[in-house]
């Protein structure tokens, strides 16, 4: 079984090239995620690296903060945050106990960060007409781990309901049905 870090590592490697391939024009164009465009869905992703990255040290996170850092070099410091959150869970102790201020096992709380690594490249790879793909050892931790996770996520609002999906459903459109997300979603272009 793969450590959190070595995981997290395959994930920021197939979501910086995501995150490079953004455009300007495209910040304001419409997600997977209703509730965000391209711009605040970035912003919620470098809230989401660091409030982590600080979950990695059990420390105490605030999800409070809503600064726009889509501005000067973001691109650049996607890939440093997300190097920075690699390295946070790959200190000895990361993975063990309970984190900080979620009080939860830290493995479960990586396996979230690392659902969010994903499914967000993935939110914005569509949204900016990029392809994505998963990588394979992160896919089979996160969907039986996504799907444990599934229930109470609704409860806290942070997954939809489930989206349908057919009977011969790959296991990545599997994960982001959990989630709420249709994986067949498009952009609309007027």
């Amino acid at each position: 079984m793969k450590t959190i870090s070595e995981l997290l590592g395959e994930a920021a490697g197939r979501a910086v090239p995501v995150v490079r391939g953004i455009d300007d024009d495209r910040l304001g164009d419409a997600t997977p995620c209703s509730e965000y465009d391209v711009r605040a869905l970035l912003n919620h992703l470098f809230l989401v690296i660091d409030n982590f990255r600080v979950l990695a040290a059990k420390g105490t996170p605030d999800f409070s903060r809503a600064d726009d850092v889509v501005t000067g070099d973001w691109r650049g410091r996607f890939e440093d945050a997300t190097a920075l959150l690699v390295k946070a869970w790959a200190e000895p102790g990361a993975e063990e106990g309970v984190t900080g201020g979620m009080s939860m096992p830290a493995r479960t709380v990586g396996l979230m960060v690392l659902g969010d690594l994903t499914v967000h490249a993935w939110d914005l790879a569509r949204a900016t007409g990029q392809d994505f793909e998963p990588d394979g050892d992160v896919l089979a931790e996160l969907e039986p781990g996504l799907a444990a996770m599934a229930p109470q996520a609704r409860e806290m609002k942070v997954f939809g309901e489930p989206f349908p999906v057919p009977a011969g459903a790959t296991a990545f459109e599997r994960v982001l049905a959990v989630t709420g997300r249709d994986p067949g979603w498009g952009p609309s272009r007027g």
